[in-house]
């Protein structure tokens, strides 16, 4: 099967890619690796270009001065832009099946009879008055954003999405087909391939004491790390010796920094430095602390479980799919207060024996549920069938008409 791969960044060179961006380009990296693990023949049609048109800024700022956002992807000019570009290059293809894996616009105007895939964490309307950048959006954007998305998801033959709580936003938003939606969740970005028995010695190796707290996320604010830092400041007021190990981002306090958070910064995890860095941290952490404010899936948790991690998470978006209680840690409610996430650390790390029980579920739920592995084995034989129905349509379509006496 060969797939024409739509993104309007380059996959393929990570150099390129924002940091704000890592994550769902990573993704992105990785759905491709998977497909072609599988057998896939990847025609890579990007990086696709938006169009540069000035007024998008004038628009910006008016509408910042007035308290709103603005979103200029979904301006009516740049889904043409893209399905243009696609189109010239998808002719040259020989392609079986049309896969984007970021967001709907680039399919909204694509005019195809090949299968089309939108393989995302969750559609742009279900990020409005969620994510940060699409809060409080001008009635303009508004607008044409689920105009745009409602455009492409009609086009879309397959929409695999990560979540229950994306595929319920979706089927409320656009009233989508239920046959069209499937969810399949997304493993980490470079996680290591470690073996039960290597996750066993990583596990048994770290002490009791102090309890290590790891903090991932280039946002601090809407990753929740100022939540983060109240728990670990109550778990020391307990007695209980905590440190906040800090990742992607500088965190910040009311004066010094506690002398109990770590900062280490943003690690470039394309170096072998930085991989190796990265592993050790999840290797010798205790949790993975996460009350975000604002997530679709929550791909850190994933991160975490492949090291044997347990996490303990804000229960947003996407992350009661991933997250469940007593096998890789616990959601808890979005207003829960520092003291709520302390308590639960705490009453597990003082029965260590069933902490390291649990670590090991985190791994092994990893392995059976949030690897690309498992995402692999659910993703292949549903493109597959697109295609080979695709064909046999076709097929039926050439078949002569029966003429009738």
């Amino acid at each position: 099967m060969k797939i024409a791969y739509a993104t309007t960044y380059d996959v393929r060179d990570r150099a390129t890619w924002p940091r704000r961006h890592l994550g769902l380009y990573g993704a992105g990296q990785k759905i491709a690796e998977v497909l072609q693990s599988a057998g896939a023949e990847l025609a890579f049609l990007g990086p696709l270009h938006q169009p540069k048109i000035p007024i998008t800024r004038l628009k910006w700022l008016y509408y910042r001065r007035r308290g709103q956002s603005y979103y200029s992807p979904v301006e009516p000019w740049v889904a043409p832009y893209y399905a243009r570009q696609i189109h010239a290059k998808l002719a040259q293809t020989g392609a079986d099946l049309l896969l984007c894996p970021e967001n709907a616009i680039p399919l909204a105007r694509v005019r195809t009879n090949l299968p089309t895939v939108l393989w995302t964490d969750a559609l742009l309307g279900s990020l409005v008055d969620f994510y940060p950048h699409l809060t409080d959006l001008c009635a303009e954007t508004r607008r044409r954003l689920h105009a745009v998305e409602q455009a492409a998801l009609q086009r879309c033959d397959r929409v695999i999405l990560t979540s229950e709580w994306a595929a319920q936003s979706a089927l409320a938003l656009y009233d989508l087909p239920t046959d069209k939606l499937r969810i399949i969740p997304r493993g980490a970005s470079r996680a290591q391939d470690w073996s039960d028995a290597e996750v066993k010695a990583i596990i048994a190796q770290r002490p009791p004491g102090p309890c290590r707290l790891l903090f991932l996320g280039v946002d601090w604010q809407r990753k929740g790390g100022p939540l983060a830092l109240e728990v670990a400041q109550a778990l020391n007021q307990q007695g209980i010796e905590t440190e906040l190990w800090v990742v992607g981002c500088q965190p910040q306090s009311e004066g010094e920094l506690p002398y109990f958070v770590k900062p280490y910064g943003f690690i470039d995890r394309a170096t072998p430095a930085g991989e190796a860095q990265f592993a050790h941290l999840l290797s010798n952490a205790h949790f993975l602390i996460f009350p975000t404010k604002a997530d679709t899936f929550g791909v850190a948790i994933s991160e975490a479980n492949a090291a044997g991690l347990p996490c303990v998470a804000a229960a947003v978006g996407g992350i009661p799919t991933v997250l469940r209680a007593g096998v890789n840690g616990r959601a808890f409610a979005p207003d829960a207060s520092a003291r709520e996430y302390a308590q639960y650390i705490a009453a597990t790390i003082a029965d260590y024996a069933g902490y390291q029980n649990l670590a090991l579920s985190s791994w092994r739920h990893y392995r059976q549920y949030l690897s690309w592995e498992a995402a692999q084995q659910q993703a292949w034989s549903d493109l597959q069938g697109l295609v080979v129905g695709r064909d046999r349509s076709a097929e039926t379509s050439r078949m002569p008409i029966p003429q009738t006496t």
